[in-house]
């Protein structure tokens, strides 16, 4: 009798184990990217220059967001800042945005040209890539809002 207590007490602790693994893994997983039709900022993922084209042709500025997917406070500007309603409506009427990976594809030359020294890294440039306004590090919607007005202040 005690081996059958002792048996499913070991099998209930091993599920325990895995069912909590499972739940630190998927809530520790990278926020989702935010795509057409979801709320918040919808970006170009990893593409500089279609986010440049793009710009040219609509006369609109850039918004970029330099990230690393290791990043705390990138994940937190993407899960609290960009899924904000009021933050997507402006961002995605009055800019080109595009998130690059700053140690992937584009990112490290983006990193080197725009002289990143931490992520997240938020830059708002022109249709030619020259900067205007460039912030970093984690910032509530609020304070992207009034980041984003005095970018396009800049640019009148």
């Amino acid at each position: 009798m005690h081996k059958i207590v002792f048996i499913y007490s070991a099998v209930a602790a091993i599920l325990a184990i895995a069912i909590t693994f499972g739940a630190i893994t998927k809530s520790s997983a990278a926020p989702p990217k935010t795509k057409v039709g979801e709320k918040g900022i919808t970006f170009i993922e990893q593409d500089w220059d279609k986010a440049l084209k793009q710009a040219k042709a609509q006369k609109k500025l850039v918004f970029l967001d330099i990230y690393a997917t290791w990043c705390g406070p990138c994940k937190m500007l993407k899960k609290n800042t960009f899924s904000d309603d009021k933050v997507g409506d402006f961002f995605n009427k009055n800019f080109i945005n595009v998130s690059v990976d700053g140690e992937k594809g584009v990112g490290p030359q983006l990193a080197q040209k725009f002289s990143i020294q931490a992520y997240p890294s938020l830059i708002v440039a022109d249709g030619d890539g020259n900067p205007v306004l460039f912030t970093m590090g984690y910032i509530p919607p609020e304070t992207l809002m009034e980041f984003a007005q005095a970018a396009l202040k800049k640019k009148q």
